[in-house]
């Protein structure tokens, strides 16, 4: 088995982390950067940035997030949202982006793949399909932030993706994304199984256990981890109590400061839970420092 990557999800509105559920009901959480921060050094194999609201209002205010963070942190770093034109790619990489996630000016213009995979690079290029299940049992691929019906089928669109140069292909159910239910792992195989190119499987992860299944049964290459990993960050105080966080739903996170309604986990944590289950991931550049 080729060793898997295990890669934070950080969602972005405005200045801050937040989460919600069916990527709706979003709260605030916390600074990206300090938790961004906090996963590198616990040992993350890469860092996924997400601008929540970019393709609803038209921009993407993740560059100078990304800049604070690429002058901390030292592994890959993809970033999502608002991701329209190849100016738009090479900003993001300029401000210290290693890749970029493309999802809803990739399905009105397939074409825009292509283009930017020879600009810079399929490894570059990463396609975010975002697919709710019909109650025939096929999946739809979904556009901003999983709220915009598109009617095209997702498993049809992740391969046109892949023949088109994408390097990776980011999966997310919006059905199970914030739910702590489980990864799609049908929907995950399926995909993964049909792609010559890594697949990136994201949304519903809840136990380490879920990670493993997706892994071992979903064949996929990466996990993509979110509140699993935010609700062990804020036990360990990576909140902090004197940032000002004027803006945004910010109930959840003054009780999350008291006892947690979920158990979090640490990236230690889910990696000697692979490595129990005979699962490799990949050494990043912390891990190898250490030996």
């Amino acid at each position: 088995m080729t060793p898997v990557r295990l890669i934070p999800r950080l969602d972005v509105k405005g200045p801050n982390l937040v989460k919600g559920i069916h990527l709706e009901g979003l709260r605030v959480l916390g600074k990206p950067e300090r938790f961004a921060r906090f996963y590198y050094e616990q040992g993350a194999d890469e860092l996924v940035y997400m601008d929540v609201v970019a393709s609803l209002y038209g921009r993407n205010n993740l560059l100078d997030i990304v800049t604070r963070t690429a002058r901390e942190t030292f592994v890959p770093l993809a970033v999502g949202g608002g991701i329209r034109s190849l100016d738009d790619i090479r900003d993001a990489l300029r401000a210290g982006a290693d890749k970029v996630i493309i999802n809803t000016a990739a399905i009105a213009r397939p074409a825009f793949i292509r283009e930017a995979a020879e600009r810079y690079g399929s490894s570059t290029i990463v396609i975010s399909v975002e697919a709710v299940r019909s109650p025939d049992g096929r999946y739809e691929a979904y556009t901003d932030n999983g709220r915009e019906r598109t009617g095209v089928e997702a498993l049809e669109w992740a391969c046109r993706a892949a023949e088109l140069g994408a390097g990776e292909i980011m999966i997310t159910s919006v059905d199970r994304e914030g739910t702590a239910k489980g990864f799609d792992v049908v929907l995950t195989a399926a995909i993964a199984d049909a792609v010559p190119i890594p697949v990136i499987a994201c949304g519903g992860a809840g136990t380490v256990n879920h990670l493993s299944e997706v892994i071992l049964a979903g064949h996929a290459d990466a996990v993509c981890v979110a509140s699993l990993l935010h609700y062990g960050a804020l036990a360990r105080g990576v909140a902090n109590d004197g940032d000002d966080f004027s803006e945004g739903n910010v109930e959840f996170l003054r009780g999350a400061r008291g006892p947690s309604r979920r158990q979090g986990v640490s990236i230690q944590d889910i990696k000697a839970h692979l490595a129990d289950c005979g699962i490799k991931h990949r050494p990043n550049s912390t891990e190898v420092s250490i030996v």
